[in-house]
This record gives C-alpha cells, structure tokens and sequence, in this order.
C-alpha cells in the first residue's frame, strides 16, 4: 500500500505537469506554422492574432518580428494560442480545426488545445467580451510579410509547396468564426454575380470556369474532402480566400464535387443547406433522424448514414460542429470513438451546425 501511495506522489505531478506544459517539438511546430502563415497574404488567423498582439502588448514593440518567432517568447507564445481561442469563440471544437487549418502535425493539435483550454478556462467571459469589442475597430488582417533574414530560411522549409500553400490559407480563412473579419473587400457596386450553382455541376474544364466568374477569380491547386484530407486529386477554386469560396473536383461524366467550407457564402446551394445551417434544418429536409461520427475523433461530425432519409443516395455529405461545448459532461456524451444518432437529447444544447458540406452530380 505504501508502495502504491509512493508512485502516486511521483506519478500525480507529473500528470499535471503534462497539462500544464507543451513539449519543445510542439511549441517549435506551431512556432513554424504561425511564421509560414504570416507571409501569406490576408491569412485571417495570424493577422487576427498579431493585431491582438500589437494592441495588448504582447507582440513587443516589432511584431512582425515577434509572428516569425514565437517560440523564442514564451508570453508571447502562450499570448497567440489565447487569441487564437479567443479568434475561435473559445470552443474548443473550433479551435481544433483552426489548429488544422494552420497545418500542424496530428501530434501536436491535441496537446495545444488541452493545454489553451485548460490555461485560459477561466477567461471565457472577458476573451468573449474583448473579442466583441475588438472586432468593432478590427480593420481585416494585414499579412503577407517579409520574414527576417535569420529566420526566412526555416519558414520556408516548414511551408507546404506549390498549389498545397494556397488551400492552407484558404482553410485559415474557412474556419474563422461568426462576426469575424472578410478576408476581401466588399464590392463597391450593386453584386450582380450568378449565385446559382447549377451551372457549375454541368462545367467539364478550367475554361468553362474561367468564362462563368473571370481568370482572376479561378485558381487551382490540391483538393481535399470534406474533413480536410487530401484526395489526391487537382480541384479547381472559385473566388479564393473570400467567405464564396467554393472547391470544384471534376470527374469528367462521372460529374463533379462542390465543396462549401464558408458560412457567409452567397450561393444558392441544393437543398437551400449550407454551413452554418443548425442541426434541426437538416433533420426536417431528411425527414428522419440519421447518425454521424462523434465529435473530437477520427471524421468527427461526418453524417455517416441518412438512414434511408431525402438525402439518401443524392450525393450529400455534410460534417456537423457543436457550437456549445461549455458544458464538459454534456459534450461528453457526443465525443470519441462512436456514432451518435442526430435525435440524440444531449444535442439540442450544444448548438449544432453545418461546419462544411459537399455535393456529387450524378
């Protein structure tokens, strides 16, 4: 019995500490992601970030210096994961996928989201209130900086290359949260652009693209899926980097794949669903409950089976978020490794949506 009290005084400190400290390998890799992600223009993530830092202190008197650097500060550091919490509504669901945004090793998104929600859970309230209060002054994000010479050599081989750079920066864009900042600006004149994407589904090359929305609006680069894995396929981009943007994969005549990650979009997607839509829109236009995979697990939120439902075989995917996790024993109940019925009471709290969704032409 001794013995065993013995190893529980060793053992408890150490469990704590674990929670309380990030290894040198995961400040580093967040540290070289931030950097690369900074010199990317109007990245939505960082430039949040860094104006926190400026206007708190934070970030030092040169904060550009302080962005390509934050490994070598602890406080400034820990200052951008709690801005990044608090750029992500403080959810940690959210925060999650900000974190994959940025394009962090799978090894290092868990340990940074245990160890911000733990440190900072006892300022949800005040990072909620400051973030409202900020965003009324926040002018958009001013990226796209010139590392210093000592460090440009890392960031650059940390950034991914070629097309992959650009989906990187559009998924920081993707997952910015409610009453965030638009990463383009606002046309001056009446929008008189077709929102319709009927269209789209019957396009069969870059060109047809190309004459629907202008040259400069279409791009190509590595596609992925709805959860954010690579599909190993090139897909084109329609309106890059603004809240409309929209990912084509084109099959030939096996059709083609839209992706919607952006909850401000303006298209008039199938179905009337699009991200943001809550859980009980979706519900009503399947006509019957369904399952998807628990949240915080591998394709988390992934709509697994309609259930014979309406959008049975149409060609739908969607990956559902809860927007309320404040309440641990209740968002337990949806999380790990299992599939949780969408009629399931514990989900009426929690404030589910759409986060991104998917449509396949037959």
């Amino acid at each position: 019995m001794k013995r065993l009290l013995a190893l529980f005084t060793l053992v408890l400190p150490l469990a704590l500490q674990a929670q309380s400290k990030l290894a040198q390998n995961i400040i580093d890799d967040f540290s070289n992601r931030a950097a690369y992600h900074y010199s990317l223009k109007n990245d939505s993530i960082t430039g949040y970030i860094a104006e926190q830092l400026t206007r708190s202190g934070a970030g030092g008197i040169d904060v550009d210096a302080t962005m390509f650097k934050l490994g070598d500060d602890q406080g400034a550091f820990d200052a951008a994961l709690k801005y990044l919490y608090q750029y992500s509504d403080c959810n940690r669901q959210r925060y999650i996928e900000n974190l994959k945004s940025l394009g962090l090793k799978n090894n290092s998104i868990f340990p940074i989201a245990t160890y911000t929600a733990n440190k900072y859970r006892d300022q949800t309230k005040e990072l909620l209130e400051d973030k409202k209060d900020f965003l009324v002054t926040y002018t958009g994000p001013h990226t796209g900086k010139t590392p210093p010479p000592a460090t440009a050599a890392s960031t650059e081989n940390n950034g991914d290359a070629g097309t992959a750079t650009a989906a990187a920066g559009a998924a920081t864009a993707a997952t910015s949260p409610s009453g965030g900042e638009e990463t383009a600006a606002a046309p001056t004149a009446a929008d008189t652009r077709d929102w319709e994407v009927k269209p789209i589904f019957k396009a069969r090359n870059a060109e047809q693209l190309i004459n629907m929305y202008g040259k400069e609006n279409v791009i190509l680069r590595d596609g992925s899926d709805i959860t954010g894995n690579a599909t190993g396929k090139n897909a084109f981009v329609v309106y890059p980097d603004t809240d409309n943007e929209l990912q084509i994969e084109m099959d030939g005549e096996d059709g083609n794949t839209l992706l919607f990650s952006f909850e401000h979009a303006k298209w008039k997607t199938p179905f009337g669903l699009k991200p943001g839509d809550p859980l009980e829109k979706l519900l009503k236009i399947n006509g019957r409950p369904f399952k998807f995979n628990a949240f915080e697990w591998t394709d988390g939120g992934l709509v697994s089976s309609w259930e014979g439902g309406q959008l049975n075989g149409k060609g739908v995917e969607v990956v559902l978020r809860a927007n309320n996790t404040g309440d641990p024993k209740l968002y337990d109940q949806v999380t790990g490794d299992k599939t949780i019925r969408s009629d399931n009471s514990a989900l009426k709290k929690l404030n589910v949506v759409i986060q991104s969704i998917t449509f396949k032409s037959n």
